[in-house]
């Protein structure tokens, strides 16, 4: 698979989980890539390590999304290293699990500020180079961007703006930038606290088995790939389970 050779793509929050997956799997896919990581520094080493042994070039660089004077520089150390940028994959973010009453002003903050304020700025840095490559973006939203999940208002109402803004910058940036989103239903990734409660969401699902990663994975790369033309959509990726 060489569908993005010759091309650079930068993944925020690329260091572990579905950013670490996605990162491979466009490294597989021919790409150089470049990640994003603020505090784990030994999975941005494995990480670098892992891409390495198939990605032509890889750079890893430390970066605070929540910092505009952060992004401003990790975007001209990419530029610099690889001279280009093709795609961008806004995948930083948080997620926490609150009571409605419980959620504190800081907490509320802090999820708007890496779930959309983040791709809001690192977009605007990355505009002019997308524009020259007639690049793209995809922004990783969320099941809880469509649906009311009552422990996380500041999670769902954060993702819910991202998909809002994924279909502006849609119509904003086109048409040399096409912009689309993948939101992800549950996903059971390795190493999962909560087995019963996996099991409860599998049972509701109509696929009736949570996602795995490489679910995740696959449609961000088919946004990588598909036809330019498509752009301002948001993709779920939850076997089903949003039809509830």
């Amino acid at each position: 698979m060489s569908d993005l050779k010759g091309k650079t793509v930068l993944v925020t929050g690329g260091a572990r989980r579905l950013g670490r997956a996605i990162a491979l799997a466009m490294a597989k896919a021919g790409a150089n890539v470049a990640f994003t990581y603020l505090n784990s520094v030994d999975d941005a080493n494995r990480t670098l390590r892992l891409i390495e042994r198939s990605a032509p070039r890889v750079f890893g660089i430390r970066c605070d999304v929540r910092k505009e004077k952060s992004i401003a520089r990790t975007i001209n150390a990419v530029l610099d290293h690889f001279g280009q940028l093709d795609l961008l994959v806004n995948n930083a973010g948080v997620f926490q699990t609150a009571a409605f009453e419980d959620i504190t002003a800081e907490e509320w903050d802090e999820a708007f500020s890496v779930n959309v304020r983040a791709p809001f700025l690192i977009s605007q840095r990355c505009i002019p180079a997308l524009r020259k490559a007639h690049g793209r973006i995809i922004n990783m939203g969320s099941l809880g961007g469509e649906k009311s999940w009552a422990t996380h208002a500041h999670y769902c109402s954060s993702k819910a703006a991202l998909h809002m803004l994924t279909q502006v910058m849609a119509k904003a940036l086109a048409p040399e930038i096409a912009v689309n989103c993948v939101a992800p239903g549950m996903i059971a990734a390795e190493g999962e606290k909560y087995p019963a409660l996996l099991e409860r969401l599998a049972s509701h699902t109509p696929m009736k088995t949570n996602g795995a990663p490489q679910d995740v994975v696959s449609a961000v790369m088919y946004f990588a790939t598909a036809p330019h033309f498509i752009t301002g959509q948001v993709l779920t990726v939850d076997g089903g389970l949003g039809l509830r």
